[in-house]
């Protein structure tokens, strides 16, 4: 019979260390909290680390400093030394994709690396009971990753009780199903259209560097390049513009749809309700567990 995850953690070595990355998103602010809760020896050993892009929701930072408070431990904040600009030329001015996340290999996965060198590490990774889905894995033979929530059996409605007995959840649920990026390109329509509704000036950053790319897209590639258009918008539907028209569209008609009654629900319970994105539009889970 395999062990428990806590046996591991408990046995392991002198000198390995055990970290727990924070994304700002719900699940592994929940696994901080939990970890902390119910296995303080274990936490107390814990390092904390949040990687930052430079270009995280100001609603993120804030669920940083609520876990501080509440862990009383510092969240390492790591980074690739270099904005996004930088490596958006060294990437040939090619946005970030599904398919081509340099984003996530430059700005999240180097400095984690760099961050636990050939250190022998247990990293603790927040998915639950009820995904079906995998984490990141390191390909260094020093990492060991272990899954408490998975093995414990806790389950989306247990993150949401964790968060609401301590830190809350975090405020950007209440328009958007993920941490990360503000132009993180997993975005939905309606998460483009709730990004220009709050933060309008980062819709425009975003808008901006889109734009930008078009215009200089002659300054590289081949013709195939330029025929497929790929690299040049943050959604593969079209334009932010017309991205956004259209969710404006969705939206009209769904007030159209609604019954008069109004409802009194709080948008925290309201997204209790609310399933998790198909597996097959998951962002990486080193940005948004």
């Amino acid at each position: 019979m395999s062990k428990k995850w806590y046996e591991l953690a408990l046995e392991a070595p002198i000198g390995t260390r055990h970290v727990l990355g924070i994304s700002g998103g719900k699940d592994s602010a929940a696994l901080a909290v939990y970890i902390k809760d119910h296995y303080p020896q274990i936490a107390d050993q814990m390092e904390y680390f949040f990687t930052d892009t430079g270009a995280e929701l100001q609603e993120v930072y804030d669920t940083l400093d609520k876990l501080e408070a509440y862990l009383d431990k510092p969240i390492n904040r790591l980074s690739s030394t270099r904005d996004f600009d930088h490596w958006l030329t060294m990437h040939d001015n090619m946005l970030p994709s599904v398919k081509a996340r340099w984003c996530t290999r430059v700005l999240k996965l180097k400095p984690f690396e760099d961050f636990v060198g050939d250190d022998p590490v247990i990293s603790y990774v927040g998915i639950r009971a009820d995904e079906d889905r995998e984490g990141y894995i390191s390909h260094k033979s020093t990492i060991k990753a272990v899954f408490p929530f998975s093995q414990d059996g806790i389950i989306r409605e247990d993150v949401f009780r964790i968060l609401e007995d301590s830190v809350g959840i975090p405020e950007y649920y209440k328009w958007r199903s993920r941490s990360g990026c503000f132009f993180c390109f997993f975005q939905r329509q309606d998460e483009w259209l709730g990004l220009k509704k709050r933060h309008p000036d980062l819709f425009q950053k975003a808008l901006e560097m889109e734009q930008n790319v078009s215009q200089r897209k002659f300054d590289w590639g081949t013709s195939k390049r330029l025929e497929s258009g790929k690299g040049y918008t943050w959604h593969q539907s079209g334009t932010l513009e017309e991205i956004v028209i259209k969710a404006e569209e969705k939206e009209k008609e769904k007030k159209g749809c609604k019954s008069s009654k109004k409802t009194k629900a709080k948008w925290q319970d309201i997204l209790k309700d609310e399933m998790d994105d198909d597996p097959e539009d998951q962002a990486c889970l080193i940005c948004s567990l």
